[in-house]
């Protein structure tokens, strides 16, 4: 989580940084760059890491013939992507609007290949139970990149301009914001890869034959999962800037707006990045074990319960959170609600899909997302032209809530979990509720001076917040005590 809340770090710093107009156009030219790389990264690991997962847990299963297997698969298939890719860069490139920086597409296929081959190796440390130094690569691979971006746009850019013979400063001058961004997450993906190598130290390319016939067969409904799952999670980008109705500038403007605050879900989504690491190894473990379903069941109500927290402490407070993004960029704060509730479906969502991955049944979670792709695609074609990024943003919570519904309906019927349903319902409304006292609050206060509607608001959001959490402690207390830590406290 420390590695993502880095991560996020990146926000504050681009958008005070890149606040004029044309910075904001090449700010929505990384976001749409950043998406289909987040496409790409599926079609680079196809499944792979869930595989690895699947088959290390089986019975009498042989853990390093299961790496070199699915190492060695990646590394093969990563070359061959990454040549036809880089054939194929100046149309990428022009399709892009950035045909003159033809070279940035070479960087980017160099860090998709990259986090392509850390995967089965970040994966082994995940299933090894290495946290530390799983979360120190992360962690330092983004303090480098961090470190990068504000050596090349705070502290170089004088330097440059004042020494522009130099071969260096040459090469810096002929590079804009985009590049050094770009630049910035190579380095960091390249020091990942080279970090990781005691864990592929040694590899040789020992591939069973029958062992990656299993692991393919499972994990090719996966590569169709994750490429629908990455249209539900970022391809709203790319219509905005095919669907909204001004010129190509105006839409990569507004496509950055929209892509600065969906970062004000920054507490959701830290945990739904944190649970995504953890879940798919706990769950696979856990299920050899008789009271499965139970703990299941516990672990998405504790689930539900934080994703509610952390909605309101965005929405309750978000009067002062609204500085984590530049003042060019807080017209789009309206979309932040919408987008927290789709995240909360989603991480709903994240952990209903284990009985599909426990049962080997890829396919009916290849259906779903199927399904929620469809919705994304046709709610953002339909309405875009008429409600700009607030279509994208409803229609992302209207898919997220479908999936949830659908998933969980398909899997009480192969797999049973006792969920606490009506608990978990009710735990949800109640935060909705909560939020809609705040905003009939902030309605009522909107006449008063900034420094008034500030102080007034974040009393009426912590008493929100306050209620809450009693309201959890009421209901849970027995459980409460149960557990090792808070147990202590509450006696």
């Amino acid at each position: 989580m420390g590695a993502k809340l880095l991560n996020y770090a990146l926000t504050p710093i681009l958008t005070y940084l890149m606040a004029s107009g044309s910075a904001q156009v090449q700010y929505g030219n990384m976001t749409l760059i950043y998406a289909w790389a987040a496409v790409l990264n599926v079609l680079f690991t196809y499944g792979f890491e869930t595989a690895y997962f699947r088959f290390y847990n089986k019975e009498g299963a042989r853990h390093r013939s299961i790496f070199e297997t699915a190492f060695g698969s990646i590394v093969i298939s990563t070359f061959l992507l990454a040549f036809l890719l880089l054939l194929f860069r100046q149309p990428v490139a022009d399709f892009f609007e950035i045909g003159q920086y033809a070279h940035y597409i070479t960087w980017c296929i160099a860090f998709i290949s990259l986090d392509a081959l850390a995967a089965i190796p970040f994966a082994k440390l995940r299933q090894e139970n290495k946290p530390r130094k799983y979360a120190f690569i992360k962690i330092f691979g983004i303090v480098i990149n961090l470190c990068t971006i504000l050596f090349f746009m705070v502290y170089f850019p004088k330097i440059a301009h004042e020494n522009p013979e130099n071969m260096i400063c040459k090469w810096y001058l002929r590079q804009n914001d985009l590049g050094y961004i770009l630049f910035a997450n190579l380095l960091q993906s390249l020091f990942v890869f080279l970090a990781l190598f005691q864990e592929w130290r040694g590899f040789r390319f020992k591939i069973d034959k029958a062992t990656w016939q299993q692991m393919i067969l499972y994990s090719s409904p996966m590569i169709i999962v994750g490429l629908a799952g990455m249209v539900n999670e970022v391809m709203d980008r790319q219509l905005l800037a095919w669907r909204l109705p001004f010129d190509i500038a105006d839409n990569k403007r507004l496509i950055a707006i929209y892509s600065a605050n969906y970062k004000l879900a920054i507490f959701i989504t830290l945990f739904l990045q944190a649970f995504k690491m953890a879940a798919e190894p706990f769950f696979f473990n856990q299920a050899k074990e008789k009271n499965a379903p139970v703990v299941y069941a516990r672990v998405m109500k504790w689930f539900v319960i934080t994703l509610a927290i952390a909605f309101l402490f965005t929405t309750l407070y978000i009067d002062l959170l609204q500085y984590f993004v530049g003042n060019a960029y807080r017209s789009g704060l309206g979309v932040v609600p919408i987008l927290l509730a789709a995240n909360v479906f989603l991480g709903i969502y994240y952990n209903l899909s284990v009985w599909y991955k426990l049962t080997d049944k890829m396919r009916m979670g290849m259906y779903i997302t199927l399904i929620g792709a469809g919705i994304t695609l046709i709610g953002n074609y339909c309405f875009i032209p008429a409600w700009g990024y607030y279509a994208s943003a409803w229609t992302t919570c209207i898919c997220y809530f479908s999936m949830v519904v659908i998933t969980y309906y398909m899997g009480q019927k192969y797999f049973p979990v006792p969920y606490p349903v009506k608990k978990i319902i009710s735990y949800l409304v109640c935060a909705l509720l909560l939020f809609g006292i705040q905003q009939f609050i902030s309605y009522l206060t909107q006449s008063l001076g900034v420094a008034a509607q500030l102080i007034l608001r974040t009393i009426s959001g912590s008493l929100c917040m306050l209620a809450f959490l009693w309201l959890v402690f009421t209901v849970e207390k027995q459980e409460l005590k149960s557990m090792p830590l808070i147990g202590k406290l509450i006696r």
